[in-house]
């Protein structure tokens, strides 16, 4: 029977002279992503590509993770210039209906600086600080690599944010000669030790949730709507991102703040890089370690 069927459609096929297609498996894989399948790895299936992914990173050359660190430091900046761009030239907005104007300082800048720096395989250190911790954890990368990549892509992220910062500045790129920034500059380095530390552990909890969630996604649009989300979410809560202040601080110095570098350092850089370390390596990475991980597992008597 199935020989007699094969034969009558190749015989209508002849007569109307259409051409039969047979699906294919690759056009059959697609059609189902389209439908909704296989777009978003599971939870199980996620938490190991992020190791795998964070055991590359631990095993790269310190000087490519610097080069990498440079370019993420640029692509933050970038971010971070678009927000002042667009929510410094909203002064009306900010006294009127300020929530609106968190909603917009969040929703257009840092965003499209962190989508730059995954999709192009750059290296940003707040990320590394759950990626790398998780292979470390999971027995796939060693303390040396864990240092190694962190060192690197922190000092390859400031080099990165001051070039971009000292451009930006000569360029006269923001308009008021650079207020915007200034005002953010000044407003950063007056916090106490203890709280700014704790708005980088909030900071980088959902930065890390950002990238860790990110690489779930098996295609680029996945990716953004990830990122965008997340990322405008911590903006718009003015929470403190080590490497956006890299930035940030440094073009208001370059504008005029009154605020030493001494200050940007002490008052800023370290209790928010400390406080990222602390989001990344424990909330993100220590948590979903015990999730799907070794630490979850039940010590062998």
């Amino acid at each position: 029977m199935s020989s007699l069927r094969a034969l009558l459609i190749a015989a209508a096929a002849a007569t109307s002279g259409a051409r039969t297609v047979v699906p294919q498996p690759a056009a059959l894989t697609r059609l189902q992503r389209l439908r909704g399948g296989n777009v978003l790895a599971t939870p199980p299936d996620g938490f190991d590509g992020a190791v795998a992914a964070g055991s590359k990173k631990a095993a790269m050359p310190a000087d490519k993770v610097f080069r990498l660190g440079v370019f993420s430091g640029v692509h933050i900046g970038f971010g971070a210039l678009l927000m002042l761009t667009v929510g410094g030239a909203c002064p009306g907005l900010a006294e009127s209906n300020p929530g609106l104007h968190k909603l917009v300082l969040g929703a257009f800048g840092l965003p499209f600086g962190l989508m730059m720096t995954l999709l192009s395989g750059a290296e940003l250190f707040t990320g590394n600080t759950a990626l790398v911790t998780m292979a470390l954890i999971e027995g796939k990368a060693t303390t040396a690599g864990l240092v190694k990549s962190w060192v690197s892509s922190y000092a390859g992220n400031l080099a990165g944010s001051l070039l971009l910062a000292g451009l930006v500045s000569a360029a006269g790129v923001l308009a008021g000669g650079g207020a915007a920034a200034a005002k953010v500059a000044v407003a950063k380095t007056s916090g106490a030790f203890l709280p700014t530390l704790l708005k980088g552990v909030l900071c980088n909890w959902l930065v890390c949730m950002a990238v860790y969630l990110a690489s779930f996604a098996k295609d680029a649009a996945g990716k953004m709507v990830i990122i965008w989300f997340i990322i405008s979410s911590f903006v718009a809560m003015g929470l403190e991102h080590s490497v956006a202040n890299m930035f940030l601080i440094p073009l208001g110095i370059l504008s005029g703040a009154d605020v030493s570098w001494k200050a940007f350092l002490l008052k800023n850089l370290l209790p928010v890089t400390l406080g990222n370390i602390v989001g990344g390596a424990a909330l993100v990475a220590g948590a979903y370690s015990f999730a799907y991980g070794k630490l979850g597992k039940p010590v062998p008597a």
